[in-house]
């Protein structure tokens, strides 16, 4: 063996193979998931796990694109210096709901509105106490998460197909009532309720104008 061999070989010692091989996506934004919730909870910081992967919580089918958390707008300047001081990379976008923090290129959206609509504590304080991945944190009401989905419905997005699977595993904890009356003014959720209705899944069909 060559001096240059031995001293590569000696400087690789002890180092398993893809020892320093970055996690794989669904690890990178599942453990992203978990530092954000933990420093948000160890801060103080009211908040919810929403979206995708606070359907995935109630048994939706788990999302693969990224994990959104609601926090009023009053706590965007503690969320975002407790979230750097846990090593996400935070970053603000050219949106002006939300802002977001990156860890191993997972992206974690933490947003203060929903739906053009200020995030208060009363939609906060309506989460319940669930263990995500391990960890314990606020989950959003199922009636608010399908309510504001099918809110965001339109020309831009409208995909019915995980929509739909969506409703299916979260049926029974959604309040249809208060999601026909939320999305009422909305030509696509109303379309979305017929549908869901017309299959079975949703007991009340959109209010009749």
């Amino acid at each position: 063996m060559t001096s240059e061999a031995a001293t590569a070989s000696a400087a690789g010692a002890g180092v398993g193979p893809g020892a320093a091989d970055p996690p794989d996506p669904r690890t990178a934004l599942q453990d992203a998931l978990r530092m954000a919730a933990v420093a948000l909870e160890d801060a103080g910081i009211p908040f919810a796990l929403v979206g995708g992967y606070a359907a995935w919580a109630r048994g939706a089918p788990e999302p693969d694109h990224d994990a959104d958390f609601a926090i009023s707008e009053e706590d965007v300047p503690q969320a975002k210096a407790a979230l750097a001081a846990a090593g996400l990379d935070v970053q603000d976008p050219a949106e002006n709901w939300l802002f977001k923090a990156f860890h191993h290129g997972a992206l974690v959206d933490i947003l203060f509105r929903m739906v053009g609509e200020p995030i208060g504590r009363d939609m906060l304080a309506r989460s319940d106490t669930m263990e995500v991945l391990a960890v314990r944190m606020p989950v959003l009401d199922a009636t608010d998460i399908i309510s504001a989905k099918m809110r965001v419905l339109g020309e831009h997005y409208c995909d019915f197909t995980r929509m739909i699977a969506i409703v299916r595993a979260l049926r029974e904890q959604i309040d249809w009532e208060r999601v026909r009356d939320e999305t009422a003014e909305t030509p696509y959720g109303r379309a979305f309720l017929l549908l869901v209705h017309e299959l079975g899944i949703s007991p009340v069909g959109p209010a009749t104008r």
